[in-house]
């Protein structure tokens, strides 16, 4: 049963990040400068992506750095939340970034024992307080739900979006 849990996982988990790679490679070179809504949300997915995956958590540097704004007047307005990116980094540096965040969910996913699936993932404070399973099904909720926001935005800019990835592949999972 865990191999059907762990395969089914990284299967629906994997797809979504191929959602997420899809939506940022098909955003136009010419468009990154101009539109920094794009950025920031891609940003943000990915900043995410990585910390819900730090199992057991534990607050560690993001592979692009970010500063957490004092005040609101250091918010950009088309930014999430008061995560600011040190720079805008390029399309390539999140497609980078988004390699590492793939390659560190399926070693999470093939590496869990029917015993991690039970345990806590613990924001400090406890605002956040999950089984892992039920972070790793969290995160994957947030990539997606994320990566339809970039299909939305590219629709609107561009008239197209990547389509449905119904499944990543089972191999990369092994």
């Amino acid at each position: 049963m865990l191999n059907t849990i762990k395969e089914s996982l990284w299967t629906q988990f994997g797809a979504s990040i191929d959602m997420l790679e899809n939506a940022i490679t098909s955003y136009p070179e010419d468009h990154w400068d101009n539109n920094r809504k794009f950025f920031y949300i891609a940003y943000h997915t990915l900043v995410f992506l990585d910390y819900y995956l730090t199992i057991p958590h534990k607050n560690q540097p993001a592979a692009l750095p970010f500063t957490l704004a004092a005040s609101e007047d250091e918010i950009d307005p088309d930014a999430l939340d008061d995560i600011m990116p040190d720079r805008i980094y390029s399309k390539k540096e999140l497609l980078g970034y988004l390699q590492l965040n793939r390659e560190k969910c399926r070693q999470v996913i093939t590496g869990l024992t029917q015993e991690q699936l039970g345990e806590r993932w613990i924001e400090d404070g406890g605002d956040m307080n999950y089984a892992v399973l039920e972070i790793l099904l969290y995160n994957m909720r947030h990539v997606q739900h994320h990566a339809a926001q970039l299909n939305m935005l590219l629709r609107r800019q561009i008239g197209s979006a990547p389509g449905w990835v119904s499944r990543a592949n089972v191999r990369s999972a092994e």
